[in-house]
């Protein structure tokens, strides 16, 4: 089963994805990921995508596409897989089509979470991270400790710049100028699953595989 989930920052589509993962014995295919390994490793693709981000550029859609060419066939896949990050546009919507349509693949459902937008600001928002041991809270759902001290021991909690209102509310502009014109791309093609993703992250789950069913 070859999954693609969308979603706005925040709206647990990571947390959505192990469990999925686990159900179903398929692994996530994450563009990131792939992209920080080829890098890291400098392999010729990452070496390329490496020479785009030292200058600040974009990393071309055909690189991003080349290195899911050499990731999809690995074995850990074969049972299928779960996208996430990718694609963002129409473009590469039509890429990704393509490279599947190459191995004889399929996406068989598209996944969009749905979360207003004033939720996903007071979710991200209010969020807390310790440095030393990156464990989460939530000044309202799961408020640090008041003495500002983690159960680790340690004191050094604080806001991560991308949790910020002002970069949270920009984050979600790009997201719906981005994903608008995908989800009709992928509505026109009736694999569109839509889930409220303002919900119980188990809720959200069974609404998911029920859907998926």
């Amino acid at each position: 089963m070859n999954l693609l989930i969308i979603g706005p920052p925040g709206a647990g589509k990571g947390t959505q994805s192990e469990m999925l993962c686990e159900k179903y014995n398929i692994s996530q295919l994450a563009t990131g990921d792939i992209l920080r390994f080829n890098v890291k490793n400098e392999t010729e693709l990452g070496l390329q995508a490496k020479s785009y981000m030292a200058s600040g550029k974009l990393v071309p859609d055909e690189l991003i596409i080349n290195m899911m060419k050499d990731e999809i066939l690995k074995p850990v896949y074969a049972n299928g897989f779960i996208l996430d990050g990718f694609p963002r546009t129409i473009a590469q919507a039509d890429a990704l089509n393509i490279l599947l349509e190459e191995f004889g693949k399929t996406l068989d459902k598209v996944i969009i979470l749905k979360v207003p937008n004033e939720k996903i600001i007071e979710r991200m928002s209010g969020r807390r991270i310790c440095r030393s041991c990156n464990r989460t809270y939530h000044i309202i759902y799961n408020p640090p400790p008041m003495d500002g001290e983690c159960s680790c021991g340690n004191s050094d909690i604080y806001q991560r710049d991308d949790d910020k209102e002002e970069t949270v509310i920009k984050r979600l502009e790009v997201y719906d100028a981005q994903t608008s014109p995908l989800v009709e791309y992928y509505k026109s093609k009736g694999k569109i699953s839509e889930i409220n993703g303002d919900n119980d992250l188990n809720a959200v789950f069974l609404n998911i595989v029920n859907s998926i069913s």
